[in-house]
């Protein structure tokens, strides 16, 4: 039976590590969201063979739907059959796009909790991880983009790091990043928790765990300023950022100014009203490159000296 994914848990429990991958075992790739590129899926075969594991698609991976790599229940019903197959040791989605959001209540929890396994990805899959973390306590990794043109050097370095060790991960501020101005003092613990912005504001209510205590972790692309205002808003005057212990900020990539108004600017005016560290300018989200980073873990972000300190997600 497949259980309600409400939140459950919040920035406080412990969590339910994954084992660490090793070479022979099976890695599913599946499409929650939107239908990728072929060429995309194989780049990420390829990447992931060459490091010794072997790689399963899901039934459903090239669906269409529209917008959607195929209908819910056929998305839905993949990613469930990753989590309920014990062979298979890691989930990594294809692609965001859209969509996540309509089947992360289905998620069957009972099966994670069971046998731990991290799913892979950024974007529209930050609701499936929030989803993952609120209602069994494990952590995934944000990031590998299989865009040829975005997935660099580091971006598949930094991936493989997350996947197949156990060791923290250290992201340093790089000052060219817009929002590497947002960067304040201080320094600040506690489970990294987030992902794309606008996943994390369309959670709140349902999937989004309480972060009373954790690290925010965000980032965007491509979106109207006042849908990012919105975003902020409705996090701040929900409560659901109350207690927050500091704020992670990534790439805002394609924002256009509005009226004199830049998405930096916005940024830091809503944010200020946390009164928290803030650590700006990480190479993590819709840009090129971008470093994977385990979510679901203890982090340290020291504002002051520029860096966010991550704990594997993999044990």
């Amino acid at each position: 039976m497949v259980e309600n994914c409400e939140a459950v848990l919040d920035s406080k429990s412990a969590p339910l590590h994954p084992r660490v991958l090793r070479p022979g075992d099976a890695v599913r790739l599946v499409s929650p969201a939107s239908t990728p590129d072929e060429q995309a899926v194989e780049q990420a075969v390829a990447v992931l063979e060459r490091s010794g594991l072997r790689v399963e698609l899901g039934r459903h991976v090239f669906d269409r739907y529209g917008y959607l790599a195929g209908r819910d229940e056929d998305r839905l019903g993949d990613l469930n059959e990753a989590l309920r197959d014990s062979t298979v040791r890691a989930i990594i989605a294809t692609r965001g796009g859209k969509g996540a959001y309509r089947i992360a209540d289905g998620l069957d929890l009972a099966a994670l909790r069971a046998d731990p396994k991290p799913l892979i990805g950024f974007s529209e899959i930050t609701i499936l991880h929030l989803a993952m973390w609120g209602g069994a306590g494990v952590p995934g990794i944000h990031g590998a983009c299989w865009s040829a043109a975005q997935f660099g050097e580091r971006a598949e370095q930094s991936f493989l790091r997350a996947l197949l060790t156990t060791e923290a991960v250290t992201i340093r501020c790089e000052p060219h990043e817009p929002t590497s101005t947002l960067t304040t003092g201080g320094r600040a613990e506690g489970i990294l928790l987030g992902g794309n912005l606008d996943m994390i504001a369309t959670a709140a209510g349902w999937t989004l765990p309480g972060l009373q205590g954790a690290i925010l972790l965000i980032e965007d692309v491509e979106k109207g300023l006042g849908h990012v205002d919105r975003n902020l808003t409705r996090l701040l005057k929900s409560g659901a950022l109350a207690g927050v212990a500091g704020v992670a900020v990534g790439q805002f990539t394609g924002f256009a100014s509005s009226k004199g108004v830049t998405v930096v600017e916005l940024l830091r005016e809503r944010l200020a009203h946390l009164a928290v560290p803030i650590l700006g300018g990480l190479p993590f989200g819709h840009g090129d490159n971008p470093v994977a980073v385990p979510v679901g873990t203890q982090a340290v972000l020291d504002a002051s000296g520029g860096t966010l300190t991550v704990a594997a997600a993999m044990r």
